[in-house]
């Protein structure tokens, strides 16, 4: 793990023990994936309370976060989720993420990644806290995730000029065709080999590989870049939802 992310983790551990109620505290996503590339990835964390939040913890959490003052901070995002709402997938769950809080769910995917492989920095593993993720419900999910969200987020033109929105898209639907032929989740490194073996462009896989690992960058406009990724991904998400 890089040593700024180690740092503020350890940090971060110290500081919400005594803010809320912890049971218990993950990482999941990139940190490991062994994917973490410092200035990119998010530290995605998990923790589990013994009641449901309270006006207090808002206050706290929000000042928790606020307050780290420590590099990547801005990348650490933490779900709080009450252990007597772990049962329920549709639950939605106070969350901290790009500087904001706010309530959303744990979804599928998520839940099937920490069961995976989880990173346990306080408390019991998720085994022993939260319900398995059945094959089923992590298909239904997917599916539904690529054509309500991604196939309606590619009908506009504007956001595929952005670096987010290219990268995002492409990797999330090269994992999903990979979840939904096998049944099992893989990294972003691991999704750009997929996206090559889906037949997406050439030169829009090299540019996502470029940002996210330094390697040689192709010359290519935004306008170009982000006409060729909208219409891969409307056309794969078609061939993985039919």
């Amino acid at each position: 793990m890089h040593a700024a992310a180690e740092r503020l983790l350890g940090v971060f551990q110290e500081r919400v023990a005594p803010a809320v109620p912890l049971v218990a505290l993950w990482a999941r996503g990139s940190l490991t994936t062994g994917d973490y590339r410092p200035g990119r990835s998010d530290l995605d964390l998990v923790a589990v309370l013994d009641a449901p939040m309270t006006m207090e913890h808002w206050r706290r959490v929000k000042a928790l976060h606020r307050g780290l003052g420590l590099p990547p901070a801005d990348r650490l995002h933490c779900a709080y989720l009450a252990r007597q709402e772990l049962d329920d997938p549709a639950a939605e769950h106070v969350t901290w993420a790009h500087g904001r809080i706010f309530r959303r769910p744990l979804t599928p995917v998520a839940r099937r990644e920490l069961h995976d492989r989880a990173l346990v920095l306080h408390g019991p593993p998720p085994a022993g806290l939260l319900p398995p993720v059945s094959d089923a419900e992590l298909t239904r999910f997917v599916r539904t995730d690529l054509r309500d969200y991604w196939l309606v987020k590619a009908q506009a033109r504007r956001r595929w000029l952005q670096d987010v929105w290219v990268d995002l898209g492409l990797l999330t639907v090269a994992r999903a065709a990979v979840t939904l032929r096998d049944g099992r989740l893989i990294s972003k490194r691991e999704a750009l080999d997929v996206l090559t073996e889906l037949g997406a462009p050439a030169t829009v896989v090299a540019d996502i590989r470029a940002r996210r690992y330094g390697s040689p960058a192709p010359v290519l406009s935004r306008f170009r870049r982000g006409r060729l990724a909208r219409a891969f991904v409307r056309s794969a998400i078609g061939r993985l939802t039919t």
